[in-house]
């Protein structure tokens, strides 16, 4: 096994991004991992690399991934004289995480990194065969570049990108973490009931997982199968009924991921918001498989 680096979104979003990636982590090897450590805008963990194309593919919440070669602290960078690089010329790349480390020299102490791997490796700023990245949080961690996470895919996919919109809805990075955080499988079936103009389910759909949708307005139901089809995309499954009555029309469900209408600019047949929440929360519950579960975003406590 290998230990690789996850260097994590720094959006406030509490302990969203480190979650997402050890659920991806845990999903995509079938629990065959250890080591894990975190701080601050990264997680560490260790497993086979044979996973690392699968679990690349899919986490939102993390910018980048790569091998951990060390971490040390930046007034003692003896650590990084025992790291061995493959052949080939290298380039160091310093990153500070939300500003940490304010009163150390970022560009002394990249030198000072670039100085030791020298030793073994030749220096090349403009093309490298190797990008070494030092991230600068509560140690200095260093790793070498395997994977960045590719915005273009998921920004082309956004609401305002398909032909069937409303201004409501998560962006697709939020709604592939929120499926990611349940451990649906890839070949799972996510359902999704209140599926708007689709978007769960396009991000369950190009995750490889049977996509199903429902929603009590047909609107939305025709307008999320016009969007799958915008993506070529296949749809597994979808019904126009009321929340309460998906119990009768779907079954052995492996993760029911849904965002709610907030009752701002979103229909909602004139019932009071939590009334729909309570609906939700007796219903879903019986579509589950005997494993599965629940990815649901709210805009309060209930």
């Amino acid at each position: 096994m290998k230990t690789f680096l996850f260097a994590l979104s720094g959006e406030d979003l509490g302990s969203m991004a480190l979650d997402e990636a050890i659920a991806v982590i845990r999903t995509e090897t079938g629990n065959q991992f250890s080591g894990v450590a975190s701080g601050p805008g990264w997680l560490s963990a260790s497993f086979d690399e044979r996973f690392l194309d699968g679990i690349c593919s899919r986490v939102a919440l993390t910018k980048e991934i790569g091998e951990l070669l060390c971490s040390f602290s930046p007034t003692d960078c003896s650590p990084v004289e025992r790291v061995t690089l493959p052949e080939g010329s290298f380039a160091v790349r310093a990153v500070r995480f939300e500003g940490a480390m304010k009163d150390v020299d970022s560009q002394k102490l990249t030198r000072s990194v670039g100085g030791i791997l020298s030793k073994k490796n030749q220096v090349n700023l403009k093309e490298p065969d190797i990008t070494v990245r030092l991230l600068m949080s509560d140690v200095c961690v260093l790793y070498r570049l395997i994977h960045v996470t590719e915005t273009g895919p998921l920004r082309s996919r956004k609401v305002s990108e398909r032909p069937f919109f409303s201004p409501i809805s998560l962006h697709p990075k939020y709604a592939r973490a929120l499926i990611n955080l349940t451990g649906v499988k890839r070949g799972g079936t996510v359902l999704d009931p209140f599926c708007g103009t689709g978007g769960i389910v396009i991000e369950a759909a190009t995750m490889g997982m049977k996509a199903m949708a429902s929603d009590f307005d047909p609107e939305m139901v025709d307008g999320t199968l016009e969007n799958m089809d915008y993506f070529g995309l296949e749809i597994a499954g979808y019904e126009v009924c009321d929340v309460s009555d998906i119990p009768s029309l779907f079954s052995d469900i492996d993760a029911v991921v849904c965002d709610p209408p907030y009752g701002r600019s979103t229909k909602t047949g004139g019932e009071a918001i939590d009334a729909i929440y309570r609906k939700a929360a007796e219903a879903i519950p019986k579509v589950l498989s005997p494993d599965g579960r629940i990815g649901m975003v709210l805009p309060h406590r209930f």
